[in-house]
């Protein structure tokens, strides 16, 4: 009988049995790309997957991402190492946008994501640095949405730097998730109403958004159950 302490995960048709935390190798095969171009490389003396979209496609949603095959996450603790910057030839709206999304259904229908725009964390325009941070769901809650409806509530300051590493910690419980940057020992956002339900569940992926060179290492995965 398996210890009710150890989880199973398939990857690429092969049964892994992990405890509560694991350190995911990252490797491309074991991702879903939807509307992103996903390969290994090497980042700032890193292994890492490099996500960029690719510029024959015209995306206007936020189905921008790679997803983990197989990971049934509910509640639980997501960690890794993240670096967003803006493509040469992106426009001047680019932002390096980058981040985690959660609880993702494999054909990107369903997604919970707190995502990063490292050029805002050391802009002069103060507006610009609190929006550092952003909370987006699908189907129904893109970033437009959410701030004209609930201006400030889901998005927040973080210092950060573009093309640098920036270490992510998502915690997730029912209906709430809480964004750590960095280190911090307070969360940067808090959401209390995951707008895709507390009994939600699906796999973890890695986002980007349009005009984005996007770089992931260090996946740390925690289940509670």
């Amino acid at each position: 009988m398996m210890n009710k302490k150890l989880y199973m995960i398939l990857v690429a048709g092969t049964t892994f049995v992990f405890s509560k935390a694991q350190n995911i190798s990252l490797r491309s095969d074991d991702f879903i790309p939807h509307q992103v171009s996903v390969m290994n490389t090497k980042y700032k003396n890193k292994a890492a997957l490099e996500l960029q979209i690719p510029p024959s496609l015209n995306v206007n949603n936020d189905k921008t991402l790679a997803i983990l095959k197989n990971t049934d996450f509910h509640n639980g603790t997501i960690e890794a190492s993240i670096s967003g910057q803006p493509l040469k030839s992106a426009g001047e709206n680019a932002r390096g946008f980058v981040g985690i999304a959660f609880r993702t259904a494999e054909d990107a229908s369903k997604m919970e994501v707190f995502y990063l725009r490292p050029t805002n964390g050391r802009a002069d325009d103060q507006v610009r640095r609190n929006h550092s941070t952003q909370y987006i769901s699908a189907p129904g809650y893109p970033w437009e949405k959410l701030r004209k409806e609930s201006p400030e509530k889901y998005e927040a300051y973080a210092d950060m730097v573009p093309g640098e590493w920036i270490r992510v910690k998502v915690e997730v419980k029912n209906g709430t998730a809480r964004l750590y940057v960095n280190g911090a020992l307070q969360p940067t956002l808090i959401v209390n109403d995951l707008k895709q339900g507390k009994d939600s569940r699906g796999n973890i992926g890695f986002w980007i958004g349009p005009g984005t060179l996007g770089h992931f290492t260090d996946l740390k995965i925690t289940k509670e159950d």
